[in-house]
């Protein structure tokens, strides 16, 4: 399967867009603080409104209160960015082309690993320097799973579920051969 990677240009305003959306599109937006209406209580004038020589007063839940209200309180929900399929599919394959052409991207043979041990992982990799690296795999099994969960500094993940973030903070990037024509496929298909 031919690609094109190397005829796309990076953008970075596109690719920074898209992180800070998907970044913020990940938050849960359940801040929220009690304002003076939210504070349970203060249904009673605190004293009467005049004659005492104080200040007046309607309820003791006023955020110069103690057991007050807060002033600006906050409040859950935040603003969701929108990204078109369009703009996404362009900045995954900038960020593609640009670990392409910094060879940061590696295309591998498909992993066969028998045992779900940490070490037979490891050998099929002698040498290399596996720090922060991405795997890519057409489908991830149980033996891969259990053989590279106590390795903190592997990422894996399928052709599917590969996102933005993870692309991007990866050091490097080993993809499977079949993983990496399902990825391709998937961006280049408008």
């Amino acid at each position: 399967m031919k690609d094109n990677l190397s005829d796309i240009e990076f953008n970075q305003n596109l690719v920074h867009q898209v992180i800070v959306a998907y970044q913020s599109n990940g938050r849960a937006f359940t801040k929220k603080t009690k304002n003076r209406s939210d504070v349970s209580g203060g249904g009673k004038k605190p004293w009467r409104q005049k004659g005492t020589g104080r200040a007046r007063a309607g309820t003791s839940r006023g955020p110069l209160w103690r057991g007050g209200g807060v002033t600006f309180a906050h409040e859950p929900g935040g603003s969701i960015k929108k990204v078109n399929k369009k703009m996404y599919k362009k900045a995954m394959l900038c960020i593609l082309a640009e670990l392409k052409r910094t060879k940061r991207l590696k295309v591998i043979e498909p992993l066969k690993i028998k045992a779900p041990k940490t070490k037979e992982f490891l050998n099929l990799f002698k040498g290399e320097d596996l720090s922060k690296t991405l795997l890519i795999v057409e489908e991830v099994t149980e033996n891969l799973i259990r053989s590279t969960s106590n390795l903190f500094y592997i990422n894996v993940h399928t052709a599917k579920t590969v996102d933005p973030i993870a692309l991007c903070n990866s050091h490097q990037v080993l993809i499977e051969k079949k993983a990496y024509e399902q990825l391709i496929e998937r961006f280049t298909n408008a």
